[in-house]
């Protein structure tokens, strides 16, 4: 039997590992494999029949699949593997979908642990944008923080308002802010995190002041 403990959520994941191999029966002998000790022929004969000091064993790989010479090895022989009266455990990180198909395929029991992926909510960052050029010191602030809060990338927030001081200097909207003004903006947004973070300063504290005294 095959028994498979992968994923990068390394506390649940070694939590779980460490119950599993308590379980194993006392009078059952363990060996333990890593790169440094993977002997091909030595994992041939764990496969082949029980050892010759015990009814059973458990074999115990950690991290093969990190290297490319163990993993493809071990791939190959992961049928013969499902089919041995042994026991063989995996200790690895997180897979790919075709290792982890080849698992499957092989009947191995499967401890997946994966951490929960961030979920960024999805924002407009055109209202900064729109705020901005609209002259609008409160909301421009208001959606500026909005933004930043869920994670919005600073980067993102000043290419969107590069996008739009440059738009509206191309038609010419010259309503709410003057032509030199207008490229004035677009010049500081340029180099404004770059040099922020060149000096040691705060990035976000000084694209946040640059709207703030924009207007």
């Amino acid at each position: 039997m095959i028994y498979l403990f992968s994923g990068d959520d390394a506390k649940n994941k070694i939590l779980n590992y460490e119950k599993f191999i308590k379980s194993i029966p006392k009078d059952t002998e363990t060996f333990f494999i890593s790169r440094n000790s993977f002997n091909p022929i030595q994992i041939e004969s764990f496969y082949s029949g029980a050892s010759l000091f015990s009814v059973l064993s458990a074999i115990i790989f950690q991290e093969i699949f990190e290297h490319e010479e163990t993993r493809d090895f071990v791939l190959e022989k992961l049928g013969l593997m499902g089919e041995s009266v042994n026991t063989f455990i995996f200790l690895e990180g997180k897979l790919n979908k075709p290792i982890l198909d080849a698992f499957k395929k092989a009947k191995a029991e499967l401890n997946i642990f994966e951490l929960p992926k961030e979920k960024k909510e999805k924002y407009d960052n055109f209202l900064v944008a729109n705020a901005f050029a609209d002259k609008d010191k409160l909301n421009t602030w208001i959606y500026f923080r909005q933004a930043v809060d869920i994670g919005v990338s600073l980067e993102e927030i000043v290419g969107v308002l590069f996008w739009k001081i440059k738009d509206m200097t191309l038609k010419k909207n010259f309503s709410k802010f003057s032509e030199k003004q207008l490229k004035n903006f677009a010049s500081r947004l340029s180099y404004l995190l770059p040099e922020a973070r060149k000096k040691g300063l705060d990035a976000e504290s000084a694209l946040e002041q640059f709207l703030l005294e924009a207007f």
